[in-house]
């Protein structure tokens, strides 16, 4: 049976322009450039689903290189103490499957798709170096992705954006300077 995506690129008669896509643009593994570029990253979006098939999207942020790139085939980035929830890592261990992207704001104004699949590694067993410049910060495990796909997202609608210096408070729990409660999650509860 033909995968969702396939099924749709007949439908909508998209087959040739997705099979130049794919001769093209997708690999099974990163090349020297992919890795280049992730080395020069901050932040990505993690993308999961459990068993039934819920969705969780995340943000993961850190110093540049903060997801190591093992070999070409295998991408890894800290756990650090968070909130406590393990919506991302819950879901990862019930179903693998994970999508990263990455999208350069700043220099390069382009995306990189990393599709694969997942494992909870404990930090003793990682044998990785922490990250440089994040005081206080000891990752508590590490999620190490077996390269499926990688392939561009590309750059016509990004946004190019300005970095602006600031302070960041690494590990705090303090709820100010976490964020507090913006959204107001705490008033608007219903009272029974």
């Amino acid at each position: 049976m033909d995968s969702g995506e396939r099924v749709l690129q007949h439908r909508y008669d998209t087959v040739e322009r997705a099979d130049r896509f794919y001769d093209q643009q997708v690999l099974d593994r990163l090349n020297p450039r992919m890795c280049a570029f992730l080395a020069r990253q901050e932040m990505m979006f993690v993308a999961t689903a459990d068993r039934a098939g819920a969705c969780d999207s995340t943000f993961r942020a850190g110093p540049a290189g903060f997801v190591h790139v093992l070999d070409e085939h295998t991408v890894a980035w800290p756990e650090y103490r968070g909130n406590g929830v393990y919506a991302s890592l819950g879901n990862i261990s019930e179903n693998p499957h994970v999508g990263l992207l990455f999208v350069d704001f700043v220099r390069d104004v382009i995306g990189l798709h990393v599709n694969g699949v997942a494992e909870i590694v404990p930090a003793e067993v990682m044998g990785v170096a922490d990250p440089e410049g994040v005081p206080g910060r000891r990752p508590e495990r590490w999620v190490r992705v077996t390269v499926d796909e990688a392939y561009i997202h590309c750059g016509k609608h990004i946004p190019r954006l300005v970095p602006w210096d600031r302070e960041r408070d690494w590990g705090t729990d303090d709820v100010r300077r976490k964020g507090g409660d913006f959204f107001d999650v705490a008033g608007s509860r219903c009272e029974a």
